[in-house]
């Protein structure tokens, strides 16, 4: 589990692999490994992956070919630059939102442009995912907690201060890049609650529609009706 609060940035020392999978080596001057032991967990770009081995100042991780079709990371080439997060502690601050570090798709930088001494960024993202996007709500891109400003149909808009400008490898985004997305963890299960609770209340009442209604709440129990 992450926060989405990047905690450096690393360089792609080593990439070794083909198509299928991927052995990565990244190396980073500016994060202490030392209490990171080999099976932890370690955010990279926003994508959750166990190191293998450890030393110093590196780290070592296998992606594997599904992480490759779902991310960006198959795109890397050496002396790429990423954002890095090491795996939340439980007597940590969750300073930014719930972030699992699996990636739900790619997100396009439609326009990216000034605004005042911040940056306003405009993406698009595949509609099977726009739903989870609100106003004022989160989203986590290539790791990064973020405030969603506004939305507007399959694509919204973020804002970025310059001190995330400046810590994060977002200030070299241009536009047509793909991003890592992981929309918010808490909407996901919500909606995998009511499409379930949808199909027991439609399978005990054929005939009457399986669209989740007030009324079949109500009988569900899950709300109480005004009579009660």
């Amino acid at each position: 589990m992450f926060t989405g609060l990047i905690e450096a940035t690393g360089l792609i020392s080593s990439l070794q692999g083909s198509d299928e999978s991927c052995r990565l080596v990244i190396g980073s001057d500016t994060l202490d490994f030392s209490d990171v032991m080999t099976g932890d967990s370690i955010a990279v770009n926003g994508v959750c992956l166990t190191a293998t081995e450890v030393s110093e100042n590196e780290f070592q991780a296998d992606v594997s070919v599904e992480t490759l079709r779902c991310t960006s990371l198959g795109k890397l080439q050496v002396g790429a630059r990423v954002n890095l997060e090491k795996a939340l502690k439980v007597d940590q601050r969750l300073g930014g939102h719930i972030v699992s570090g699996h990636v739900d798709g790619l997100a396009k930088l439609e326009n990216k442009q000034k605004h005042g001494d911040n940056l306003l960024l405009n993406f698009s993202v595949p509609m099977g995912l726009a739903h989870y996007i609100a106003k004022k709500g989160s989203v986590c891109l290539d790791g990064v907690s973020l405030t969603v400003n506004e939305v507007d149909g399959a694509e919204f808009s973020v804002i970025i201060i310059p001190h995330t400008a400046s810590e994060t490898i977002i200030e070299s985004y241009e536009p047509g890049d793909e991003i890592n997305l992981e929309v918010d963890l808490l909407g996901r299960y919500l909606e995998r609650l009511l499409q379930k609770q949808e199909m027991a209340v439609s399978n005990t009442d054929a005939g009457q529609g399986t669209g989740l209604t007030l009324e079949k709440l109500i009988a569900s129990g899950f709300i109480k009706g005004s009579s009660d």
